[in-house]
């Protein structure tokens, strides 16, 4: 493979990798980004950074309502580790840690924010189709 064909095959859309089939292979690494970025609590965590560009870890679980501590820390973990957040900790007593969006971060929860409002903006279908059992075969 050339050098240029690598290039543009890393900067495949998801939809072209999901065509090629890459996503749906189990070793597939893409998998953990998607279940990382997409999962409830890091959407919300996503979401929270880009209106607020700095947050300490206790205004996060204050703003995400229903989060456990524990919870909210693995999956800053990953974000982190994904690199679409940063963790910035300050040697205080007591421990000061504070989080914000890389650039990386910033491009992804741009897309994030639109499955995100679309949601929000069609809420009462999607509840109307849940109550009416819309989509079930009888």
């Amino acid at each position: 493979m050339k050098k240029d064909d690598k290039s543009s095959a890393d900067h495949q859309s998801l939809t072209q990798k999901l065509q090629k089939g890459g996503l749906f292979a189990a070793r597939c690494p893409s998998r953990h980004v998607l279940k990382h970025v997409c999962s409830q609590w890091g959407l919300l965590e996503l979401m929270a950074l880009r209106h607020e560009p700095v947050m300490r870890f206790s205004e996060l679980r204050r703003k995400l309502s229903g989060v456990r501590e524990k919870m909210l820390t693995q999956s800053l973990q990953a974000l982190v580790s994904d690199g679409f957040v940063t963790r910035r900790a300050y040697p205080e007593v007591p421990p000061h840690v504070e989080y914000s969006l890389t650039r990386m971060g910033v491009e992804i929860v741009e897309h994030v924010a639109n499955l995100a409002d679309w949601i929000e903006c069609n809420l009462t279908r999607v509840l109307e189709a849940q109550q009416s059992g819309e989509g079930r075969t009888p």
